[in-house]
């Protein structure tokens, strides 16, 4: 299993992750393997920087290539017969490979990212509303979505103004926390609106 450095971020009493990277070192296969001296085969199938193949050399003849070119001589199938190695920067390598890693973590947070509703009222009280607000400010801190939902009532229908004014007093209350994903619209009898965590 590669060697993981977890770097944690945390905001808040509740000690919520809110970011997370990880930075990869060597991982165990690329110790295995080696990378220039060390090397254990005597013959290698050489790959160059482009993909190239540049045929089957001594370790000796292609240590002298890779340092002629530049490059590192890096391990990438040591089962294969003979082992193939490729020139290339190696700390550019692994600078490229955590960064592809950081960005699938981050997309998969946004996969998994939970949707927490909170339903108000053209009358809800001052109380009820700042409650939901900081509750609602405690998981925009987890990373999660926020839908906040008004239902009309009766009369209230003729009257939708005063619910989008509820749910724009929601969103401004958040608004250094959150970015509106979806604006204030109505399905039936319901209007909602949907904040996201704020992009740093």
């Amino acid at each position: 299993m590669p060697n993981i450095i977890y770097l944690y971020v945390v905001l808040g009493e509740y000690f919520d992750i809110h970011f997370f990277m990880e930075v990869f070192t060597i991982s165990s296969r690329d110790r295995n393997a080696g990378i220039n001296e060390q090397i254990r085969a005597s013959q290698l199938l050489v790959i160059g920087p482009k993909g190239e193949q540049l045929g089957v050399k001594s370790k000796e003849d292609a240590l002298v290539l890779a340092n002629y070119a530049g490059f590192d001589l890096v391990m990438i199938n040591e089962s294969a017969n003979p082992p193939v190695c490729k020139l290339m920067d190696y700390n550019k390598y692994k600078y490229e490979k955590a960064k592809k890693q950081k960005e699938n973590l981050k997309k998969q947070r946004e996969t998994n990212q939970e949707i927490k509703e909170y339903r108000l009222s053209v009358t809800i009280d001052k109380h009820d509303f700042d409650t939901k607000v900081n509750n609602a400010l405690k998981h925009l801190q987890k990373g999660n979505k926020i839908k906040a939902s008004l239902r009309f009532k009766g009369r209230q229908l003729s009257h939708t103004e005063l619910g989008e004014e509820v749910l724009k007093r929601f969103a401004d209350a958040l608004n250094e926390f959150s970015d509106i994903e979806s604006n204030a619209r109505m399905e039936f009898k319901t209007m909602f609106m949907v904040l996201v965590p704020k992009k740093k």
